[in-house]
């Protein structure tokens, strides 16, 4: 599931008479689809769904459905409703709702309106889709049936390659994951999330709330339920972002961002994110470019908690062992001054930042 991301999704739905029932219920599907992953609530994702006809029409305010399950059932109970292609209409209807209290639409929050048209349409739509994007909305389109190219790029959010698509209504699928990102990548920005998740590490970033004068924020992190665990970092306003490293793995972390401002009072915004699990190296050791004095150690992965290597080795039977040490970045070394036409046995320890230690073995033959 999709968390961290808030924002408020209208969907333009073309209900009208040029709307064949198997497409419209296939575009409903779609619509599901693209929201399924999504976590939905006041403090997360709201969606509404604003039909275009003869007159436009809602088909549920922002606020009502706050579970996945509601609101699958409320898009599959959605009827068409026929008339005429008043697209123009349904958008200056839609400009109203996305910024209206009582059609549950939140101040401050991300506007995203998605407007699925078999690309007919009969009034004029470039003036109330420009107020749209002048409100700070942004807009895709998709459209399943021809449509003029021109027309909807200008329509779309810039770039069009990345807001308009053109596809059968069929195929639609192809695009639900694509659309999906790009709508995530605009609700997302407005809020505390991560990126570059690591077995011991995580990459925050939030809007640019403060500035250096304005104020600082306070960074409050641990695991989730264990508050004895909880660091505070403090962080100038001029900071947009931060790395947290030395965490555990596999550890869901709680994190809390203050902005302690001395002009506006702005909600803490929090996150969760899971550390991902420890890559356990060497996990492999191979023997190769062998000879008759040398051979190439090489092993993997080469996560960024090991420290160093130790290669160990010595000629079998016997108990005369010799010691490479390797720096952590390395994956490989070539040992030297060995014995022709002798077995070897080739022992790699990883030696992690934790103090822990990990060991696997190999043997190696040198040529005559």
């Amino acid at each position: 599931p999709i968390s961290n991301s808030q924002g408020d999704l209208l969907f333009l739905l073309d209900s009208s008479g040029s709307v064949s029932y198997y497409e419209f219920s296939r575009v409903k599907e779609f619509m599901w689809d693209l929201l399924r992953p999504f976590s939905f609530g006041p403090k997360d994702v709201q969606t509404s769904i604003i039909h275009i006809s003869t007159t436009p029409t809602m088909e549920f305010p922002f606020d009502r459905y706050q579970s996945s399950r509601t609101l699958q059932q409320a898009i599959q109970d959605t009827q068409q409703l026929m008339g005429d292609t008043n697209t123009g209409k349904a958008l200056s209807y839609a400009k109203e709702k996305l910024f209206s209290n009582e059609a549950g639409a939140r101040p401050g929050v991300p506007k995203v309106l998605v407007w699925v048209t078999d690309g007919f349409y009969t009034d004029d739509i470039s003036g109330p889709m420009q107020l749209l994007k002048d409100m700070g909305v942004t807009v895709f389109i998709v459209s399943t049936g021809r449509g003029n190219y021109l027309e909807l790029s200008a329509a779309a959010s810039q770039p069009p390659e990345k807001h308009l698509h053109f596809v059968d209504v069929d195929d639609l699928t192809i695009i639900t994951e694509e659309l999906r990102g790009a709508i995530q990548d605009v609700i997302q920005a407005n809020r505390l999330h991560a990126v570059d998740v690591t077995s011991s590490s995580f990459h925050l970033l939030w809007p640019k709330l403060l500035s250096q004068e304005t104020g600082y924020y306070t960074l409050e992190y641990g695991p989730v339920g264990d508050l004895g665990r909880k660091r505070t970092k403090q962080v100038s306003g001029a900071h947009t972002d931060l790395v947290l490293s030395n965490l555990a793995p596999e550890t869901t972390y709680e994190v809390a961002l203050v902005p302690e401002s001395n002009i506006h009072y702005f909600p803490p915004q929090t996150a969760r994110v899971t550390t991902l699990p420890e890559e356990i190296s060497p996990a492999q050791v191979l023997i190769s470019e062998s000879g008759p004095h040398s051979f190439q150690v090489s092993w993997a992965p080469t996560p960024e908690s090991v420290m160093g290597y130790q290669v160990l080795y010595g000629p079998l039977p016997g108990n005369s062992v010799k010691l490479l040490e390797v720096d952590g970045q390395q994956n490989g070394t070539v040992v030297e001054n060995l014995a022709a036409n002798t077995t070897y046995l080739v022992t790699v320890t990883a030696i992690y930042r934790s103090g822990k230690e990990k060991s696997l073995s190999a043997k190696a033959c040198t040529q005559e």
